[in-house]
């Protein structure tokens, strides 16, 4: 079978489907064809993920890019509506903090200055004031911190479903199979075909694919610096709740936690091999990360395990950023991947820079070209220093 279209989204998770919407909400009027090859969503990294929405960058692009996401999340249930019913994905601005010790503070205080001067009212805490946020905290070993009450934690998967709903609502279409491969002809993107035979034709192909972009790409011959790693996430109850709900905080370890409902979720970024591996071990928790958490506040020193999962991080090996835009070496061809954790909150910004960049051929809105996929070759590394 052999059908056309007028852009092809490879990957139908929240960058892919948030690319859908943005195009159609701007006004394209042409045929957007999404594939997801997982139906139901059960191994798509935004599930997966922490959703945690940050303003605490290093990077200019970065904070710009997170501004503009907290803006569109803080409407997402009305925008994304559809009729009477709202797209509801549980905001829930309880702020990020990254506590602080020794020479940390210092690296804190030169993020501090840079959010600032892109509007984004963080402060840098000392020691004794932290316990305004959690009074439980143990800070003998600490210095201060970075904190945000703008920011938060989300449902992603209610985003994603939102992005997904309201581009089906507005034309596209999504076909749940697998793609084999991109086509190409004479330095052009034409296409892709589809594991059974099928054969899409576009003149638009946008490489979505999140910890499958890169085997995606290499298949067309054209590399790109982004491996799958895996990421487990625990979620635990404690003995003897809080006094507050808990912004998501990261121990300078790089141990993170946050509330989920009245559970508790923690992680941190382990080292382990590429690949596509969605196991997660509960001996996670019990040998790496309760005790750090049980040393940070005294009330997770009773903690059972109640859940667990795993996610992959399309992990961009060169800059830990995402690469976006057109590819230089073939005509048609796009790419939104390499997020290395942060493609939910991304997610708005890359589906607006997008539209503006296939529509009209420049970045309107905010300018995304600093990670366009060049600055490999030119050097021009957008190095990101707070990588949870």
């Amino acid at each position: 079978m052999e059908k056309q279209t007028d852009i092809i989204i490879v990957g139908g998770g929240v960058i892919g489907s948030s690319i859908a919407y943005n195009l159609l909400n701007d006004g394209y009027e042409g045929d957007i064809t999404i594939f997801e090859k997982d139906r139901i969503y059960e191994y798509t990294s935004t599930p997966r993920s922490a959703g945690g929405l940050r303003q605490l960058f290093t990077t200019e692009i970065n904070i710009q890019i997170s501004r503009y996401g907290l803006q569109k999340y803080k409407t997402f249930a009305e925008d994304m509506a559809i009729g009477a019913e709202k797209a509801e994905i549980d905001f829930k601005q309880r702020g990020y903090l990254f506590l602080a010790k020794d020479e940390n503070i210092d690296q804190l205080k030169k993020q501090l200055q840079l959010q600032q001067k892109h509007g984004v009212p963080s402060e840098l805490l000392a020691k004794e004031e932290l316990l305004s946020i959690i009074p439980e905290l143990k800070i003998d070993d600490l210095q201060g911190g970075l904190f945000c009450g703008e920011d938060g934690y989300l449902d992603p998967y209610s985003v994603m479903q939102g992005y997904a709903k309201k581009a089906k609502q507005l034309g596209s279409e999504y076909v749940y199979e697998e793609v084999d491969t991109i086509l190409t002809e004479r330095g052009e993107a034409i296409g892709i075909r589809l594991d059974n035979g099928d054969i899409y034709r576009a003149p638009i192909v946008i490489n979505c694919a999140g910890p499958w972009a890169a085997e995606l790409s290499e298949k067309i011959g054209l590399p790109l610096p982004i491996v799958p790693l895996k990421r487990q996430i625990i979620q635990f109850d404690i003995a003897e709740p809080l006094d507050k709900y808990l912004p998501l905080t990261i121990d300078p370890t790089g141990v993170y936690f946050r509330h989920e409902g009245n559970s508790l979720i923690t992680g941190f970024s382990e080292k382990v091999k590429p690949g596509i591996d969605f196991r997660w071990k509960r001996s996670l928790f019990e040998e790496q990360l309760w005790p750090i958490l049980a040393e940070r506040i005294q009330n997770f020193e009773r903690a059972k395990i109640s859940n667990g999962w795993a996610g992959i991080y399309s992990h961009n090996t060169r800059d830990q950023n995402a690469i976006i835009g057109g590819h230089p070496q073939l005509d048609g061809y796009y790419m939104a991947c390499g997020f290395s954790g942060h493609g939910m909150q991304q997610a708005p910004a890359v589906g607006k820079g997008l539209s503006e960049m296939i529509r009209k051929g420049w970045y309107e809105t905010l300018d995304l070209s600093p990670l366009h996929f060049e600055r490999f070759a030119n050097n021009q590394l957008i190095i990101e220093g707070a990588i949870v």
